[in-house]
């Protein structure tokens, strides 16, 4: 049966956020808060996770997981940067966009676009997400907390808790995030394109919303 922590939103606990990262590490899947959307995470380098968080979304080998990040540094680690592109990160982040770029030899084969060889990347802008990357030291591989048959994400951890309990290690409550999904953005041409509209704002990007 899954965790329950009540986090503040604000001043995350460190002691809930040490716990937290536990699990993480010892292969646990939880559900956390973003800047957009509740999310299920899991350790970037553990397949069976992964797996797991496929099984629930019910999704095939060709779902796109994101890679959080905790800054611009780490997203360098695993995504190929020239200095527009760095330009362009710099002025969205953190926020609530997902990046699309070419992937470094640092992301497991499994985890890009097995033809275009991309990964997606975020740096939420939301004190506990903040708080776990920090203490994991590392990204989380995620994927947006949206289940079979819903047609928008999950917003309340009562009832993440309710329908994930036997699922999932951790249900991190931080209150609400609402169920507006990241802008995903495509970095990977000379001019950024518009993969999902979703609640970061295109005006960073020269691109009009609607």
């Amino acid at each position: 049966m899954a965790q329950f922590f009540s986090i503040h939103p604000q001043t995350p606990h460190t002691r809930l956020i040490r716990q937290a990262v536990d699990i993480v590490r010892k292969g646990g899947v939880i559900a956390y808060p973003t800047d957009s959307c509740y999310a299920l995470g899991c350790q970037i380098g553990n397949k069976e996770a992964m797996d797991r968080i496929r099984t629930i979304r019910k999704v095939d080998q060709n779902h796109n997981f994101t890679l959080v990040c905790r800054d611009l540094a780490e997203i360098a680690t695993y995504a190929k940067v020239d200095n527009a592109q760095y330009r362009l990160l710099k002025a969205a982040t953190p926020g609530s966009y997902t990046f699309i770029l070419a992937a470094t030899r640092e992301v497991p084969r499994r985890l890009q676009h097995p033809k275009r060889h991309t990964i997606g990347l975020r740096i939420p802008d939301h004190p506990v997400v903040q708080a776990l990357l920090a203490e994991l030291d590392e990204p989380l591989l995620s994927s947006t907390l949206i289940l079979p048959g819903d047609e928008l994400p999950l917003n309340d951890a009562g009832e993440i808790r309710q329908r994930l309990e036997h699922q999932i290690e951790l249900v991190m409550d931080a209150g609400s995030c609402g169920t507006d999904m990241t802008t995903v953005i495509d970095l990977t041409e000379t001019t950024p394109k518009v993969a999902r509209s979703g609640k970061g704002d295109l005006s960073p990007f020269g691109i009009i919303n609607g």
